[in-house]
């Protein structure tokens, strides 16, 4: 008889985005005259067009695939090193910052990557994550079988909770006891908080005093708009020799659909084996890539090096200013209804405080009847995030302005 993975039977009843689907679907159906007029600010995926040096790369390079003299087949695994110098160059090079081409690697989402990195980590590490926090860190390490069984709150045993809370600013703090592995990422899914240099070092200097690895998540670091604010790990002193840093095109560029990304490990990077012998991470992480992966196709390689052009990064601010508006205008909306409000400063997300006496399924079923708007409710992130719900920006100019209007009409 063939076995499963018993570790999938301790997820909790579904992933939370297709949770919120499900509960859309029937909402639809039992309201067919309201579902046209729906508007999603759930989920985080872009709205508007690929910006057009990459669209323009994207077809130069299928057309090369068209012929003989320039067909290309399988590329290297760890990405074309044309894309990763380039990488090197713009986000770290021209920022002060030593990161070696050879220290990047390509792959087809961060989503991916945080969960993928755990194949050469092993099954007794202490693990912490914030609460909230992204689904993704938790579940697959459930997945993995580095959990227990979850509680009544949705809280696996095994993972170390960090409260991320008004009181902190939403920035976890430090645990108190000692951890092997520390998922962090700024600026944050799904609060928008972001971290100072300060804030980041605390946490650096505990990785380093604890032989501890930080995977850190920084997604959403175009949308930093304060120089002051670090957009990479490698800004603190030290954190080359204890961080693994991912970054997305996804929202930077609107690759949602595309799908491209990159994972940075250090060669000075190290682990411990279960015998005690410190290991270098960059070659496991290499092995695990050219024996799992194939690598992102040529043609969305060089639409990613166009993000990189004049035309690339001038179009890429220009989506970003996009979504960030609609940030405000939504933050802005949900302040003048008096709800309480944070992130939508430095990233596209507005974490919102439920009203009184209201959870965070309760203002997700409210905002779905009266105001035709599907938000994220906070509980989906964690047992701190009970009490918010989730606004994402990423949408059209003329939705961000409908919802702003809406949640103005909403009796709250």
């Amino acid at each position: 008889m063939a076995t499963i993975n018993d570790n999938y039977l301790k997820l909790k009843a579904g992933y939370l985005f297709p949770e919120i689907s499900r509960r859309v679907r029937v909402w639809s159906e039992d309201n067919p005259d309201a579902a046209p007029r729906l508007i999603r600010c759930g989920i985080g995926d872009v709205t508007e067009p690929l910006p057009l040096a990459a669209i323009e790369a994207l077809k130069n390079a299928t057309d090369e695939l068209g012929e003989r003299e320039t067909f290309r087949g399988y590329g290297p695994e760890q990405g074309y090193e044309w894309l990763r110098e380039a990488i090197a160059q713009h986000e770290y090079r021209d920022r002060g910052l030593f990161i070696d081409a050879d220290e990047i690697f390509i792959s087809d989402g961060s989503k991916c990557d945080t969960a993928n990195i755990l194949d050469i980590f092993g099954d007794n590490n202490t693990i912490a994550v914030s609460d909230p926090v992204y689904p993704v860190y938790v579940d697959t390490n459930v997945m993995a079988g580095h959990t227990g069984e979850a509680d009544e709150s949705g809280a696996y045993e095994g993972l170390i909770y960090l409260p991320c809370t008004r009181e902190n600013g939403f920035v976890a703090p430090l645990p108190s006891q000692k951890v092997d592995l520390i998922y962090l990422c700024f600026p944050n899914n799904p609060t928008g908080a972001v971290a100072t240099k300060e804030q980041l070092k605390t946490w650096v200097d505990y990785a380093l005093q604890n032989d501890a690895i930080i995977l850190f998540d920084a997604a959403y670091s175009d949308y930093i708009r304060d120089p002051e604010l670090p957009r990479s790990i490698y800004e603190i002193e030290g954190a080359r020799d204890c961080a693994i840093e991912f970054r997305s095109f996804s929202k930077s560029g609107g690759f949602t659909g595309v799908r491209c990304a990159l994972t940075v490990v250090p060669q000075s990077l190290q682990g411990t084996s279960k015998t005690g012998q410190k290991v270098a991470i960059h070659p496991l992480w290499l092995r695990r890539s050219t024996t799992k992966f194939n690598g992102v196709s040529y043609p969305i390689q060089r639409a990613a090096e166009a993000l990189y052009s004049p035309q690339g990064r001038a179009q890429v601010a220009e989506l970003v200013e996009h979504y960030m508006e609609n940030a405000r205008i939504l933050r802005e909306a949900a302040q003048n209804a008096g709800l309480e409000t944070f992130g939508g400063l430095h990233a596209p997300y507005i974490w919102v405080g439920a009203p009184d006496g209201l959870s965070s399924w309760d203002v997700f079923d409210l905002m779905l009847r009266e105001a035709n708007v599907v938000i994220t409710p906070g509980s989906g992130f964690g047992s701190k995030g009970e009490g918010f719900f989730r606004i994402s920006a990423f949408n059209s100019r003329e939705n961000a302005v409908e919802v702003a209007r809406r949640i103005g009409n909403v009796k709250w």
